[in-house]
């Protein structure tokens, strides 16, 4: 672009289905996101679509961890006493 700027920016657009929603937020919030956005180059929706998907993702992902930190609770863990316990509670509270 001769004496213009140029951005850097690959944009991919991949198809999905989208659905409006109503949302009520703070003026203030409000203004201070639609700065933020413009601040990125991006639009509010995008902006926001980036930021609750990003809660989805963390909420999955802890969801996620704490099933599997459950399931090997469950399952237990080898201490290397093959079930028997080789100690008395006073070789636990020596000093």
């Amino acid at each position: 672009m001769p004496g213009g700027k140029r951005h850097g920016k690959a944009c991919h657009t991949v198809p999905v289905g989208t659905n409006n929603i109503t949302l009520a937020l703070p003026e203030d919030l409000l203004r201070r996101l639609e700065i933020l956005a413009t601040r990125q180059d991006s639009s509010l929706s995008a902006l926001l679509t980036a930021a609750l998907s990003d809660l989805a993702d963390r909420e999955e992902g802890y969801s996620e961890a704490a099933t599997a930190m459950l399931r090997d609770m469950e399952r237990g863990y080898d201490s290397g006493t093959r079930g028997y316990i080789v100690w008395t509670r006073d070789d636990l509270h020596f000093r």
